[in-house]
């Protein structure tokens, strides 16, 4: 499938206007597509850190082999707060300053990891889709917490699933990426399966509960946001 060209970024001047930008962008969220092989290629983890005080956000892109997880690049950028706090419009906050992150990449990024929700949101266009559709990249989301919705716990073991729930609409998965620990929360962002999110996700979280990517790129963000106020 060729999609038409990537829009460009736009910030919204308040909550309402927001809403209305998340609505006419979700049409142009794919999800028809399987996306890349887990194991091949390139996959980059995104994620950001604020200081709320002094107004400075800090976005960290870590690329890494996905056959090996070493790193092969690493890009940060600093930027200011552009938009208030406001659950579910989280991504007015961020994506401006990953955006800058990412064109600091000397290579492609590949599939595209963000801690967070790409369809698993209240509009359906979390920050994995809102990426996806300004850059059309492959891009999954893998939250911490199940946010709004529900779901039954997973078996024990590594690999075990259960559907994400909004009502009997299936929105992601809670993923068991290792025994004894709670499940991360896996959804499709743009262009990917869930099934192909939830097996790259396995093969990235290994050691930890959290991918290795996106683990990399939030100490590398919380670094550099710790140097640019100190």
């Amino acid at each position: 499938m060729t999609s038409s060209p990537a829009p460009a970024h736009e910030t919204p001047a308040d909550e309402a206007e927001g809403r209305a930008v998340q609505d006419r962008l979700r049409e142009r969220v794919i999800l028809d597509e399987v996306g890349p092989e887990p194991g091949t290629g390139l996959v980059t983890g995104v994620d950001v850190a604020y200081d709320e005080e002094k107004d400075v956000v800090v976005a960290a892109a870590v690329v890494l082999d996905a056959a090996t997880l070493e790193t092969v690049e690493e890009a940060t950028a600093v930027g200011r707060i552009v938009f208030p706090y406001v659950p579910g419009l989280l991504a007015f906050r961020e994506i401006p300053t990953v955006l800058e992150a990412l064109a600091e990449l000397s290579v492609d990024p590949g599939l595209v990891v963000c801690d967070g929700y790409g369809v698993a949101h209240p509009r359906r266009f979390g920050l994995a889709s809102h990426l996806g559709v300004l850059t059309d990249l492959p891009v999954i989301g893998v939250g911490k917490n199940p946010f709004t919705f529900t779901y039954e716990a997973p078996g024990p073991r590594r690999g075990d699933s259960s559907p994400l729930l909004d009502g009997d609409e299936v929105v992601g998965r809670a993923l068991r990426t290792r025994e004894s620990t709670s499940p991360v929360f896996v959804s499709v962002g743009h262009r990917i399966s869930l099934d192909n999110a939830c097996a790259h996700t396995l093969r990235l979280a290994g050691r930890y509960r959290q991918p290795e990517s996106t683990r990399r790129a939030d100490a590398l963000c919380r670094r550099v946001l710790r140097e640019a106020t100190a």
